[in-house]
């Protein structure tokens, strides 16, 4: 009789094991699930992270080239309204004839100084001064065609007359040149 009460503990104790083995994978995958879980979300976080990360760095590019473009081409609205003043002052330096010159030399004298202390300024600001010459092709991204006219001599496209010179604010154009072009047919 002790046989039987002996397989019996041994049965217990294998039953005992399995319960508890079955027990300890339950709490294994309920763990692992966990982790799993657990795993998704810091993928997820960090998936935010880094786009976050990219946005602000795609924010700050954007505002530093904001800020560049408004240091160069800020003062464009005051560089074109400044642009009749060089007009005007280099038309009346134009005018003036030698008679002029000798009866009103320093006033003249001035005005030139002050044409140079003003182009001294468009250069220190980054405006240069586009001056095409008679004879140069017409190029549309350049000049402003004001007139067409077949002149003999010429070619189609040629520039015939300077109205006015334009000018560029560092790479934009500010003001395109004012010409007449050709349109003298080919022979």
């Amino acid at each position: 009789m002790a046989k039987p009460n002996n397989e019996e503990f041994l049965d217990d104790i294998a039953t005992a094991e399995a319960e508890e083995l079955a027990e300890e994978m339950a709490e294994i995958s309920e763990e692992a699930a966990e982790l799993d879980t657990l795993r998704a979300e810091r993928d997820a976080f960090k998936d935010k992270f880094m786009r976050a990360l990219a946005d602000a760095e795609n924010v700050r590019k954007r505002g530093e080239r904001a800020r560049r473009e408004a240091e160069q081409y800020g003062g464009s609205k005051l560089a074109r309204d400044m642009l009749p003043v060089y007009d005007n002052m280099k038309r009346a330096l134009e005018t003036v004839t030698d008679e002029q010159r000798a009866v009103s030399g320093a006033l003249i004298e001035g005005i030139e100084l002050t044409m140079r202390a003003l182009l001294d300024v468009f250069g220190k600001h980054g405006i240069q001064v586009v001056s095409p010459q008679v004879g140069d092709r017409f190029d549309p991204q350049m000049h402003e065609a004001m007139f067409e006219a077949p002149v003999p001599g010429t070619k189609a496209g040629d520039i015939i007359q300077v109205s006015a010179e334009g000018f560029m604010l560092h790479d934009r154009l500010l003001r395109p040149a004012q010409v007449g072009v050709s349109s003298m047919p080919a022979s």
